[in-house]
C-alpha cells in the first residue's frame, strides 16, 4: 500500500469515527436532557404526593373528631396511632421483601459499599 493510500484509508477511518464521536454525543446529549426532566417530574409527583397525604391526614383528623366527638389532642392521637400501625406494617413488608439470598455479586457489593459508608476496610 503506497503512503497515498494509506493515508485515504486514515483519513476514511478518522472521518467515520469523527462522525460516530458526533452521534455519541447528540444521543447522550438527549439521553441527559430525558434523565434531568424525569427527574424533575418526579420531584414535582413526589412533591404534590406529600401535600395529597397531608391533607388526606387533616381531612381524617377531622372525620375523627367529628364522628367520634373527640378532642383535637385525641383525634390527633388516633390518627397518630393508624400512622404507626401502616408504617408498621410497611416497613415489615419492605423487609421481608428485601430478605436474600442474593447473588454474590450483589452481596459482595453491598459489603464493599457497607465498609466504604462505615469507613471499616
Amino acid at each position: 500500500m503506497s503512503g497515498q493510500n494509506f493515508a485515504r484509508v486514515t483519513a476514511l477511518i478518522s472521518s467515520v469515527m469523527d462522525l460516530h464521536v458526533r452521534i455519541a454525543l447528540q444521543e447522550a446529549d438527549k439521553e441527559k436532557r430525558r434523565l434531568v426532566g424525569g427527574g424533575v417530574m418526579l420531584g414535582m409527583g413526589l412533591t404534590l404526593m406529600t401535600l395529597a397525604l397531608v391533607a388526606a391526614e387533616l381531612v381524617l383528623l377531622l372525620w375523627i373528631r367529628e364522628a367520634f366527638a373527640l378532642s383535637w389532642l385525641q383525634a390527633a392521637a388516633a390518627v397518630a396511632a393508624i400512622d404507626v400501625v401502616l408504617a408498621g406494617l410497611s416497613l415489615r413488608i419492605g423487609g421481608q421483601m428485601l430478605k436474600g439470598p442474593y447473588l454474590p455479586q450483589t452481596t459482595a457489593g453491598l459489603i464493599r459499599t457497607t465498609r466504604a459508608i462505615t469507613g471499616k476496610s
